[in-house]
């Protein structure tokens, strides 16, 4: 394990990486399981106020995101700044994106369905830095070899395409696949000869006059939301807590 640590992360430079990674994965956690024993009125926290003014964890959040991002630029790729740096920005991240929702909707939605949309891009950014510090590299540069990365032409043409193939993949309303694509084009290629998603861009364009491809295109989005719903739902549920039940609209 030792061996491998330091052939793979410390020797290339990624420490700060799985520093932040950590940080940011253990910061969010924490933080759930604080304001989930908050909401049930449980442990000896509660909510931060100011003079009445609740106090959200996006505010310091912002703050150690800023100190450690510049930290981090200022102090360069190694030593115990970095290190220290590298944790900051991991723990501002994760409580800025805990509340991404909030940000989104600027109201706040930390129980609500919209809520959900936190907990989402978290996972997401997790998986995408994970992979990332596995040594994926955006655009599918990774896979060149030294000759083709002197090759400025070369890189450019690679990330051009890979970058269209992105495009291509979230103008057929596939987000997950467009941004994963980014790290390995693979999926973005798949994502390419799959139907795109009724409403889409992609779709309106053209399969306004193809009904035979919309009704495809409704009918395998059907199957695949009613199979993967329940199971998303659940995974969410279990990471940050169920959403309040929404009230019913008046009579």
């Amino acid at each position: 394990m030792g061996h491998w640590l330091q052939r793979n992360i410390i020797e290339p430079g990624k420490l700060p990486l799985l520093l932040a990674l950590t940080a940011f994965v253990l910061t969010f956690l924490v933080t759930r399981v604080i304001t989930r024993l908050i909401r049930a009125g449980k442990g000896p926290f509660g909510n931060v106020k100011a003079g009445g003014l609740h106090i959200h964890h996006v505010v310091p959040g912002v703050v150690l995101t800023i100190l450690g991002g510049f930290g981090a630029v200022a102090s360069g790729r190694h030593g115990f700044g970095t290190a220290v740096f590298a944790v900051l920005f991991g723990v501002g991240a994760g409580l800025v994106l805990d509340e991404f929702a909030l940000i989104l909707h600027l109201d706040d939605v930390y129980w609500t369905e919209e809520g959900r949309k936190s907990v989402e891009v978290v996972v997401l950014t997790a998986a995408l830095v994970g992979l990332v510090l596995a040594g994926f590299s955006p655009f599918g540069v990774n896979n060149m070899s030294q000759q083709e990365l002197h090759d400025r032409g070369g890189v450019i043409s690679t990330v051009a395409v890979n970058f269209l193939f992105a495009l291509a993949v979230l103008s057929k309303g596939k987000t997950r696949m467009a941004i994963f694509s980014v790290i390995v084009p693979l999926v973005g290629l798949i994502g390419l000869v799959r139907l795109a998603r009724p409403g889409s861009p992609w779709a309106r364009r053209f399969y306004r006059r193809r009904p035979k491809a919309r009704a495809r295109s409704t009918l395998r989005a059907y199957r695949h939301d009613r199979r993967w719903a329940g199971p998303r739902r659940r995974l969410q549920d279990l990471i940050g807590g169920k959403p309040d039940p929404q009230a019913l609209p008046p009579h």
